[in-house]
């Protein structure tokens, strides 16, 4: 038992799977109902495990320091049009450095949007698309957003998360310097975006996501800064090999294993958030943007 939660880490081992789609829903709860006890109800067990974005959030969308809006961009490799959540800050005087926030496998959830505005409120101009645009948009719901995303063309999807680099790269209000950071598949989006526009990319930091296709990792550069938690056992596999190379690349990498934490650790709408260690986490990731955006 992680000693941190009053949960099993069997519990969120097998959450993990659910969420990316190795076991399905009727399997997560009949493995959850052979740890439920007297006090550790289904309901309890359930309701750490999955988000409510109601209890969480750390900048208001109507936060003074901020300005949010929509903005679309075009996507001719992907799915032709795509759309994000664009924040700004408020005293930014001419253009300031740009990070893209990539979600998780479920599309623009709140927890994703309320990442754009803690960038925004340390002076970043934040976008967050959302990979879901061509089929509707995030649903409202974490489980329905997870299978209108696995549905998608995965090209198209990578193809659109490029055009919206390009497009905050380019974007009226931004340096020219961009940064991106991502969760989850998020992770994976930044490591890839490292892989195929690594003279476009200035400053990546992959939460918790598995690596580009191997053929494509002999052109990262960097810098990366690599976050990874020390009880996801599915990512954490992939890193020796991505390890080796990342060095045989002589690409500029740092990585930071998170003892004792769960996948999804930084996410605070569930039972897996490990406050320490994603304010620390988060500390370092704006102090790595700050350094290489300017």
């Amino acid at each position: 038992m992680n000693p941190s939660h009053p949960i099993p880490q069997e519990a969120f081992d097998w959450y993990d799977e659910y969420a990316h789609g190795v076991i399905d829903r009727r399997t997560f709860t009949n493995r959850l109902a052979t740890i439920t006890t007297a006090t550790l109800t289904m309901g309890t067990l359930l309701g750490a495990l999955m988000p409510d974005y109601a209890a969480a959030g750390q900048v208001s969308f109507n936060d003074p320091d901020i300005r949010a809006r929509y903005e679309n961009f075009e996507s001719p490799q992907g799915h032709g049009e795509g759309r994000g959540y664009l924040v700004v800050p408020t005293k930014l005087e001419g253009r300031g450095p740009t990070v893209l926030v990539v979600h998780e496998n479920r599309g623009l959830n709140p927890y994703i949007k309320d990442v754009a505005r803690r960038l925004a409120k340390a002076g970043f101009v934040a976008f967050a698309p959302d990979g879901l645009h061509p089929v509707g948009g995030y649903p409202g719901n974490d489980d329905e957003g997870r299978a209108m995303q696995s549905r998608m063309d995965r090209a198209k999807l990578e193809q659109d998360f490029i055009a919206a680099a390009r497009f905050l790269k380019q974007h009226p209000s931004g340096s020219g310097r961009l940064g991106a950071v991502g969760f989850c598949f998020g992770g994976y989006i930044v490591n890839m975006l490292a892989a195929v526009i690594p003279g476009e990319l200035d400053a990546g930091v992959p939460f918790y996501g598995t690596p580009a296709a191997k053929e494509l990792r002999g052109n990262i550069r960097g810098p990366l800064m690599i976050q990874l938690a020390g009880l996801d056992r599915r990512v954490n596999a992939s890193w020796p090999e991505y390890e080796e190379d990342l060095e045989a690349a002589g690409a500029d990498y740092v990585m930071h294993l998170y003892p004792e934490a769960n996948h999804g650790f930084h996410n605070d709408s569930t039972g897996r958030y490990d406050k320490e260690k994603a304010e620390l986490a988060w500390q370092r990731t704006v102090e790595f943007f700050n350094k290489h955006l300017g």
